[in-house]
């Protein structure tokens, strides 16, 4: 009786953490069966979009396991941590703009820079360059748009990020910003 409740237990936690793809599968389906002309343009985008995931997440994850091994929490701490001041900063929108990839692949990134002990403000203003403020896509502007348009950009970008940073964390309260370095933590397998 036991195996069977655990059996149930472990498929109801595999559906859950599977939830999205297995939606968006049978979203795709419903389409397909309705309308399968779209339906099978909808089909194909969803695998190319899945086949570049899976082209991308493994290295990423590669990366930030040797980044989670090599760099030292005390480093991290004090490069990004509460008392890191400006150059906490400096050093987030450096990593972000630095980093290449899509957004989604920065979220990991960022799982580990809270596990690391890196300041909330810090990991938000990472996500925000890496959205926005990457040097690819800036040196890109500068050729075809002209350097006045891409520094403007990239400037008002910054101050964009610094301020949304502020605005959010005025809104997160304590307890949750908390909770986000708990749930890391947990994640570690270690306490916090």
């Amino acid at each position: 009786m036991n195996i069977q409740t655990d059996r149930k237990a472990q498929r109801r936690s595999l559906f859950w953490t599977y939830r999205y793809f297995i939606i968006i599968l049978g979203v795709d389906a419903f389409i397909l069966a309705a309308r399968p002309v779209t339906g099978g343009l909808v089909l194909r985008n969803t695998l190319v979009n899945f086949r570049e995931m899976l082209a991308v997440i493994p290295p990423i994850f590669i990366l930030l396991g040797l980044m989670d091994v090599w760099v030292p929490r005390e480093r991290i701490i004090r490069l990004l941590g509460e008392g890191s001041g400006i150059l906490g900063v400096l050093l987030s929108i450096l990593l972000g703009a630095a980093a290449a990839g899509p957004l989604y692949a920065a979220f990991p990134a960022a799982g580990v820079m809270v596990r690391k002990g890196a300041k909330l403000s810090n990991v938000m203003i990472f996500l925000g360059a890496w959205s926005t403020l990457k040097i690819p896509m800036f040196l890109f502007e500068m050729s075809a748009l002209g350097a006045r348009f891409a520094v403007t950009r990239w400037l008002v970008s910054v101050v964009g990020i610094l301020l949304m940073t502020q605005i959010i964390l005025r809104f997160v309260p304590e307890s949750d910003r908390d909770a986000i370095y708990r749930k890391h933590a947990g994640e570690a397998g270690s306490g916090f």
